[in-house]
């Protein structure tokens, strides 16, 4: 079985690494990029509206963080809300708010997020649970995280997460400290995305490659799902033998 997730998770890197230098080969102007995320374009409002000045999110709208985000991860996302091959079914506006960003604009407010660094070691899961959330126990995520179920197919997070979900390069996008709600409500958008296509459901989620995180999502109760995002949301991205953050590119 190991053998098995070890072949998947290298096909699936080489595809996804050739995609992410392409987008970064070509990505962003910085400066134009702060622009139009602190003060919006056209039609588009400002993506510090929802997302934050600092790139952290809001929990209470269900945005993501952010900051400390794979650049092209960024860009792939604003391009899948544009081509409807991803659907907002959090806030119900990121559709059209890429579409009215144009390619190059896209390209430069990713550019721009990638520099976004504000720390941010998660949601505070004691406020969740008191306001009547959901909340998982991260001790358990914790085993999926770095462990994975292999009795039921479900290989580690950090398999291609990298360490407590800090991201691996830009092949991968960066999970830890990710906002709770928004780490849950995704997984449970992958999970339902496995079964029904998001042109028949808006909420479920499809636009990832090679419908690797459909497949492991289709493989996580409610219960897992709770437990990894509790355990992703608050995870440090250094090890306690290693007080440095990874350098990024």
């Amino acid at each position: 079985m190991q053998g098995i997730f070890t072949a998947i998770g290298t096909a699936v890197i080489f595809a996804s690494f050739g995609t992410s230098a392409q987008a970064f080969d070509s990505m962003g102007d910085v400066k134009k990029g702060r622009v139009i995320y602190q003060e919006g374009k056209g039609d588009a409002p400002a993506c510090a509206g929802c997302h934050a000045q600092d790139g952290l999110g809001m929990e209470d709208m269900g945005t993501p963080r952010l900051a400390y985000q794979v650049d092209t991860y960024i860009l792939k996302q604003l391009t899948d809300f544009a081509t409807d091959k991803r659907q907002d079914n959090a806030a119900y506006m990121m559709n059209d708010v890429a579409k009215a960003l144009s390619e190059q604009d896209r390209k430069d407010v990713a550019a721009y997020v990638h520099t976004l660094k504000a720390p941010f070691m998660g949601s505070d899961l004691e406020t969740l649970r008191s306001d009547g959330v959901d909340v998982g126990k991260p001790h358990l995520g914790k085993m999926i995280a770095e462990y994975g179920a292999p009795e039921r197919g479900v290989p580690a997070c950090q398999s291609c997460h990298d360490f407590h979900g800090r991201s691996a390069g830009r092949m991968y996008p960066a999970i830890g400290g990710q906002r709770y709600t928004y780490l849950k409500h995704e997984l449970e958008a992958f999970r339902l995305g496995a079964t029904t296509p998001s042109s028949q459901d808006p909420m479920a989620r499809d636009n990832d490659y090679h419908g690797q995180m459909r497949s492991v999502a289709a493989r996580l109760s409610d219960e897992d799902i709770a437990n990894v995002a509790a355990f992703l949301t608050v995870s440090s991205p250094v090890s306690p033998g290693n007080p440095r953050s990874p350098q990024r590119d």
